[in-house]
């Protein structure tokens, strides 16, 4: 969120004198716009500060979300839209699964589009194909193993590329760009919330028992605070962040037209993972045939390997596609963009449809906190939690993992 270093706890004999919170009561206003005194402040209005706002909120709490920019324009819109739950692995899966019911109670609370649209994973060699038998073994039959005509009766694909495939049924769908204002709308509109867009932190200090919260439109008492500004974290607490090894990961994406049938463009209801998404996705990591696929890949395609693409592709509500994507990491990001990317991207794609050139509609940049672990959840001082998904699965987890976060730290 900001790039100013917060303030530190006020030497002994200072500590500010500030007043208690009674939690669930509607805040007064402090004359700024902003409520004096919240159960919660949750900075960052993201999929993960929203999921831990509208679960306080759901728990009776009254919390302010602060953000920023004047809507939500980070990793939570940039991404594929795709729940992948079923690939996941370990307490991800935990998480994922019970994001799962959040997301789809809550597309019908928030009024966005959703779609239980599962995933089908496209094998174009046989140790691909191995790769997902081993896999449908260990996932209670959300698995569901395909031939060829099975995988082109779902997704468009050059019939001589595809040898099988598998079906993970409980992924689902939606439009990011749409989800995540539809959340933030909804969540302002429940009783104890406030929401202050184009608002930055500027620090903290700790009080008796509470933190005061400072703001670029004044002040605010909280009795906890959770920082969910995925990578920025390092703008806060920078040890933190460098204990933990965050980086930023980029990705280069792209929005193209899909591919043409003879009656016209086709409709393409489930996400499309590939070989390479079989190394990206810690539930495929069991298989012995996975170290196979990527030896073969950088025999094959080197450039794959070395721009750590995951071709994936999954459909907007407008038609376009969403593809992608390449992954860099680095604490501070190049600015620059490099063509040749998009162009694997575009290639790649072109050779898993068997089309032509596809045409781009859009370009962009994405961007999420990595590190070594797939989640940050500590407390680098009293009353402030810091949590972000380091993994790239924030969508896809953090509704689930927000519940547990509270259930420890209020």
């Amino acid at each position: 969120m900001s790039s100013t270093a917060p303030r530190r706890p006020a030497p002994s004999g200072r500590t500010p004198s500030l007043p208690a919170v009674r939690p669930g009561t509607r805040s007064p206003s402090a004359g700024n716009g902003l409520p004096a005194r919240v159960d919660l402040v949750v900075v960052g209005a993201g999929i993960v500060g929203l999921a831990h706002a509208v679960e306080a909120v759901g728990r009776g709490l009254s919390v302010l979300v602060v953000e920023r920019d004047d809507r939500a324009v980070g990793a939570s819109v940039r991404n594929f839209g795709h729940g992948c739950f079923t690939a996941q692995d370990g307490t991800a899966l935990t998480y994922a699964f019970a994001a799962r019911e959040r997301w789809i109670q809550l597309a019908k609370e928030a009024d966005f589009w959703l779609r239980e649209s599962g995933t089908v994973v496209v094998a174009r060699a046989d140790d691909e194909r191995q790769v997902l038998e081993d896999f449908a073994h260990g996932r209670d039959g959300h698995v569901r193993l395909l031939d060829r005509d099975q995988v082109l009766d779902r997704v468009p694909g050059d019939p001589d590329e595809v040898v099988g495939g598998a079906f993970l049924s409980q992924d689902v769908r939606v439009d990011p760009r749409e989800a995540v204002p539809a959340i933030a709308r909804w969540y302002a509109e429940q009783r104890g919330a406030h929401l202050a867009w184009s608002t930055t932190v500027q620090g903290f200090e700790a009080g008796s028992g509470v933190t005061l919260v400072r703001t670029s439109r004044g002040d605010v008492v909280a009795t906890r605070v959770i920082l969910a500004v995925g990578h920025d974290v390092d703008r806060f607490f920078p040890d933190t962040a460098a204990a933990a090894g965050i980086q930023r990961c980029t990705l280069q994406m792209l929005r193209v037209d899909a591919p043409a049938s003879p009656v016209g463009p086709r409709e393409i209801d489930p996400a499309i993972f590939t070989g390479t998404s079989l190394l990206r996705y810690d539930g495929f990591r069991h298989s012995p045939a996975t170290a196979a696929v990527r030896e073969r890949l950088r025999a094959q395609h080197p450039a794959l390997i070395d721009a750590a693409v995951n071709l994936m592709v999954t459909q907007r509500p407008d038609g376009t596609l969403t593809l992608g994507d390449t992954h860099a990491y680095a604490t501070t990001p190049g600015p620059f963009h490099p063509e040749a990317l998009d162009e694997l991207l575009l290639t790649e794609a072109a050779r898993l449809f068997g089309t032509g050139p596809l045409t781009v509609r859009e370009r962009w940049q994405g961007v999420y906190a990595s590190a070594p672990a797939p989640f940050l959840d500590v407390t680098p001082m009293p009353g402030v939690r810091a949590v972000s998904v380091t993994s790239g699965i924030g969508m896809t987890t953090a509704l689930g993992l927000a519940p547990r976060v509270l259930d420890s730290f209020l």
